[in-house]
């Protein structure tokens, strides 16, 4: 088998090791949408660490995933819970919530209203600036 196979493998097992950890922070519902009972997995905000790190590692629901690597399905006022998450403690969720929010901003005026009132910190703003969903 090939080494990046090998690196892969070794990651999925560095992820799978965080799950209990992000499952008790999560209160097992995603970390966006705030779904309970839907399936769930772990999501590294990009730019991705080295090493899998649980503070730059959300759990979300597939159907959030879905759309994080699909962001032309992102669409709608199904989406309006981001208004909440944005103000989240927690910086990964502050930055995939800003960087979808920038996203609907073109098309939908609510998240154009939202992303103009939030203020994030000066190193989670260049986090969510550092890469585009």
């Amino acid at each position: 088998m090939g080494k990046g196979y090998e690196t892969h493998q070794a990651r999925v097992m560095a992820l799978q090791g965080l799950g209990k950890d992000l499952a008790r922070r999560a209160k097992s519902k995603c970390e966006l949408t705030g779904a309970a009972g839907v399936s769930l997995r772990p999501y590294e905000v990009p730019p991705v660490a080295d090493e899998p790190d649980i503070e730059r590692t959300l759990l979300i629901s597939e159907a959030c995933h879905e759309v994080l690597e699909h962001p032309k399905r992102l669409k709608g006022r199904e989406w309006q819970c981001l208004a909440e998450v944005v103000w989240s403690e927690m910086p990964a969720m502050q930055v995939v919530a800003w960087r979808m929010l920038n996203h609907l901003a073109k098309s939908e005026d609510w998240a154009r209203e939202v992303v103009e009132e939030v203020f994030l910190d000066e190193a989670v703003e260049e986090w969510a600036n550092s890469e585009e969903l």
